[in-house]
């Protein structure tokens, strides 16, 4: 079991680094036509004015290795139009990104005046062994920032393998329920229940899901989303 973990450590911590560069690689190639995981890049039309749902994250958010319509964003909008809600989903997901990467870019997020954000961030934290007091702060800072203008915020819970020890883990998983409870927010338990582990539905890094790993996905984020959206 041990070797098990230790090879599933090895393959996430190698997307890890993999999304690191296709970050790089993305910021470089969008004025050249080139691939770029930042699926935020695009803006919305000037002419569209439904109030704004930010889903901010990493590369789980951004969608890397699947075509931009079958990442979650896209897949929320899509129930979202179905639901007959009038809103606009915009993805501002950047592969590699850790928490305090995403706290770098707060202010760019707040100029978009979202009326909810669904911040996906904390993973890759996990998986460098970054000191959870640390990602918990760049959190708490983020959900403050947000507050401030109105925004709900929906935070995403993570979790991460047992390779830094029993302890870590635990104060990893529960970091998020924690936020949670302290500033009221709706809470999505586990952002890839349902996918994460399941080979079939995940690419072969092993950590980014498929289109029918983001369907699920999607439904995940939607139990939670719908009910502040109505």
């Amino acid at each position: 079991m041990r070797c098990l973990y230790a090879m599933v450590f090895l393959t996430i911590a190698g997307a890890f680094f993999c999304g690191c560069k296709a970050a790089k690689e993305g910021r470089k190639t969008e004025e050249t036509g080139g691939v770029s995981y930042h699926a935020g890049a695009e803006a919305p039309p000037a002419a569209d004015s439904r109030p704004v749902v930010v889903a901010f994250g990493n590369s789980l958010t951004a969608g890397q290795g699947v075509d931009p319509k079958e990442n979650y964003p896209a897949k929320l909008q899509r129930k979202i139009d179905t639901a007959g809600l009038h809103y606009r989903v915009l993805n501002e997901g950047i592969s590699g990104e850790t928490t305090a990467q995403g706290l770098s870019r707060l202010d760019s997020v707040r100029r978009l005046h979202p009326a909810l954000v669904i911040v996906e961030l904390g993973a890759n934290d996990g998986l460098r062994g970054l000191p959870v007091e640390e990602t918990g702060k760049n959190l708490e800072e983020i959900i403050r920032g947000l507050r401030k203008d109105g925004a709900l915020v929906v935070l995403a819970g993570m979790q991460v393998p047992p390779n830094y020890g029993p302890a870590y883990t635990k104060s990893f998983s529960e970091l998020f329920p924690a936020l949670s409870k302290k500033y009221n927010l709706a809470l999505i338990p586990f952002f890839l229940q349902g996918v994460g582990g399941r080979a079939e539905l995940n690419q072969e890094d092993g950590i980014h899901p498929k289109a029918e790993g983001y369907a699920i996905v999607a439904e995940n984020v939607w139990r939670v989303v719908f009910p502040l959206l109505k």
